[in-house]
């Protein structure tokens, strides 16, 4: 497979997996509170992941391990709870739609801070995503005006996490094997996800009733595949393209979502439909060109 077809490979991987996270986390919320959730999505994830790959460790020197630690916390930790939290209130394709802002913190990080350049085009295809999602939360509004906007304020700051994490990722980690850096990154949120699940009262439960149990399944399945496999494939995809590219992933991740959110009784206009295509229209045009590094 090509280096071009592979990134987009993995791109449309990811937006299947992670749009289907959020109907995931909405069962799994259904029995659990959102730190519950929260914390027995990342235990899962690294129980997985370092049964399988605990001697890829060895291959992190001392010097990365410092921002494997960054990565770890803004990347994956905060996101996780705040997400939980906000999906108790917000519905999972509006939540999605919020997330689409990550390419556009990534650029701006990106040029203030990583000292990477991007051309024209690519502004303006974040620009014109930006504008498709803009459209696409006025209308979700619209639609849902019961819905507590105050948690998309959860959402802006994990999305910000998630810019700051892709950045961290392309500029300070791009030779490290994207499986034992997917594998770091849990082993060091292991023990602070225990403590959150003790913290949680989850072990206050004193009986588990089948709808308990169904909830843990949604919750192992969105653990197994929507975190473990969806990071060794993201960490992948940020390697071998650029930052904007593999954040990208969030403006059609929205779609996926939206597509569960009606088999799951969500409201959608034709204008949330014509607001996607713009989306799709700014994903084009910010993966048409590469962006350069100093």
């Amino acid at each position: 497979m090509g280096e071009i077809k592979k990134r987009w490979f993995y791109l449309i991987m990811l937006a299947i997996i992670w749009g289907s996270s959020f109907i995931l986390m909405k069962r799994g919320l259904e029995n659990f509170t959102p730190m519950q959730m929260g914390a027995l999505r990342i235990i899962f994830s690294s129980v997985i992941l370092i049964a399988f790959g605990f001697k890829n460790i060895s291959r992190i020197t001392k010097k990365q391990w410092y921002y494997v630690s960054q990565a770890a916390f803004l990347g994956t930790f905060f996101p996780v709870f705040l997400f939980a939290f906000s999906l108790k209130k917000l519905d999972g394709g509006l939540a999605s739609i919020l997330n689409s802002l990550v390419p556009l913190y990534t650029l701006i990080i990106g040029v203030l801070f990583f000292k990477f350049i991007f051309n024209k085009k690519q502004i303006i295809g974040v620009l014109v995503g930006l504008a498709g999602t803009i459209l696409l939360i006025l209308e979700g509004a619209n639609l849902n005006p019961e819905q507590d906007l105050l948690s998309v304020g959860f959402i802006l700051l994990a999305s910000l996490g998630y810019a700051l994490n892709v950045n961290i990722l392309k500029r300070k980690l791009a030779d490290l094997d994207a499986f034992a850096l997917t594998v770091g990154v849990f082993t060091i949120l292991l023990f602070p996800a225990i403590g959150m699940l003790y913290f949680s009262g989850f072990f206050n439960i004193t009986e588990f009733s089948s709808e308990h149990q169904m909830s843990i399944f949604y919750i192992i399945v969105l653990a197994f595949i929507g975190t473990a496999l969806a990071k060794i494939f993201f960490n992948t995809l940020v390697q071998i393209s650029t930052p904007i590219f593999s954040t990208s992933v969030t403006y059609l991740i929205p779609i996926v979502a939206v597509l569960w959110g009606i088999f799951d009784g969500e409201k959608i206009s034709i204008l949330q439909v014509l607001s996607s295509g713009i989306v799709l229209g700014g994903v084009y045009m910010v993966n048409k060109n590469k962006a350069e590094v100093k």
